[in-house]
């Protein structure tokens, strides 16, 4: 109840009393309310009006406390209207989707910093307690608590509106919002420190946070690309790691292991987002994965259209991680003497020097390619640079088969 109602009813709450702090107090007691009564008297036919009409009696008592509030008299005026009546008028009912729209656009909001935007849609969209999201990224939680006040601090001091971008404005907006979940997805995938490769309850939220902007922007082929390409990376999330939690690599996975559910999912959101002409960023990293995914084993995938899809990638979203994955799927389609070529601007770059998988990448091409005294120094260069003990691990293992050999 707690992840599938908080974040309608917390929405529609802060359109009402205008403050993230109230509005997510009121929720959180009515919550408690529910872990009081509910074991006591039975779970409501309704569990979710139970905790909308329970915060909203809840935000009365607190608005009428909180002087703070310029507007409190009005906002405490609707709310008291609202509960009076026995059934919600129609506009009200229909309002939700747009109210969680609202929270996510405020919560994504370019006046945050990134790592503020991050926390404050896992904490108000995602349910996670401040603890849950500092073990995740690995600050104390101290230091993420200050960093989700911070956040709110500054929606209410610099009179971040509350609404869903208008026009012209709207592309851009949303761009940010799937950055952010795409972040909060990269993060849980991939582990960027720490004795994990994954973190679960990271890739379940961003999922989940993908769903819910696929349901709101049905329309929109960006989120459904980027919901595809999240599922089919995680369908595989199972075989990345062995028993003991050791590294293993894509084509030494057992792929009766991979989740056919999400890969069911992956690709049906992934042929709903390529209906759009011209694909985007998330559709071609979707379709690259589907490549992937589909081949019935490492031998079968066709490295020559992923090196093409790359390719139309970085023309269309340039980065360094674009540039590292299309020359790994040269090497692979057209041998690794032609990856390392395509390669090697990427190795001239000072910004790079102290990029891991770029160096991870290098040693594996100049392996695959006979220079062995290279890719030993190229192994050497990406374990110093490794900050997550599975990574390192992995690295290590193949360095010492390089030198044992």
């Amino acid at each position: 109840m707690f992840r599938d109602e908080r974040a309608a009813v917390l929405a529609t709450l802060i359109r009402y009393v205008g403050d993230f702090q109230v509005a997510e107090d009121a929720v959180q007691e009515a919550f408690e309310a529910a872990l009081a009564t509910w074991p006591r008297d039975g779970i409501p036919d309704n569990p979710g009006a139970w905790i909308t009409v329970t915060a909203r009696r809840r935000a009365i008592d607190l608005l009428r406390r909180a002087q703070s509030i310029s507007d409190r008299a009005a906002r405490l005026t609707a709310l008291l209207r609202l509960d009076q009546q026995e059934h919600p008028p129609m506009d009200e009912t229909s309002a939700i989707a747009d109210d969680r729209l609202r929270l996510i656009f405020t919560c994504c909001h370019p006046a945050l910093d990134m790592p503020a935007r991050v926390a404050l849609t896992l904490r108000t969209l995602g349910g996670l307690t401040t603890s849950e999201i500092a073990r995740a990224f690995l600050v104390a939680e101290p230091t993420m608590g200050k960093r989700i006040v911070r956040a709110k601090r500054k929606i209410a001091d610099a009179h971040i509106p509350y609404r869903v971008p208008d026009g012209e404005e709207l592309p851009g907006r949303l761009r940010g919002v799937l950055r952010v979940v795409y972040l909060i997805f990269n993060e849980g995938y991939s582990a960027s420190e720490g004795d994990h490769l994954v973190r679960a309850e990271l890739c379940d939220e961003a999922i989940r946070l993908g769903r819910l902007v696929c349901e709101l922007m049905p329309d929109d082929p960006d989120a459904w690309g980027l919901l595809a390409l999240m599922l089919l990376h995680d369908a595989r999330r199972t075989a990345r790691v062995d028993a003991h939690g050791r590294y293993v690599a894509l084509e030494d996975q057992h792929r009766t292991l991979w989740d056919r559910d999400r890969i069911r999912e992956g690709l049906s959101a992934l042929g709903r987002a390529v209906r759009f002409a011209p694909p985007g960023r998330y559709q071609l990293e979707a379709a690259i994965t589907a490549l992937h995914i589909q081949a019935t084993d490492t031998g079968a995938t066709d490295w020559a259209q992923i090196a093409e899809l790359y390719g139309a990638l970085g023309r269309l979203a340039p980065s360094p991680v674009v540039g590292l994955n299309h020359a790994t799927a040269v090497g692979f389609a057209y041998g690794a003497e032609t990856g390392l070529k395509f390669l090697e601007p990427l190795l001239d770059d000072p910004a790079l020097e102290h990029y891991q998988p770029l160096h991870a990448a290098h040693a594996e091409l100049l392996r695959r390619a006979g220079d062995l005294t290279g890719a030993v120094r190229a192994y050497e260069r990406a374990i110093t640079l490794s900050t997550n003990g599975v990574e390192r691990a992995e690295l290590e293992r193949r360095l010492e088969t390089l030198t044992a050999g």
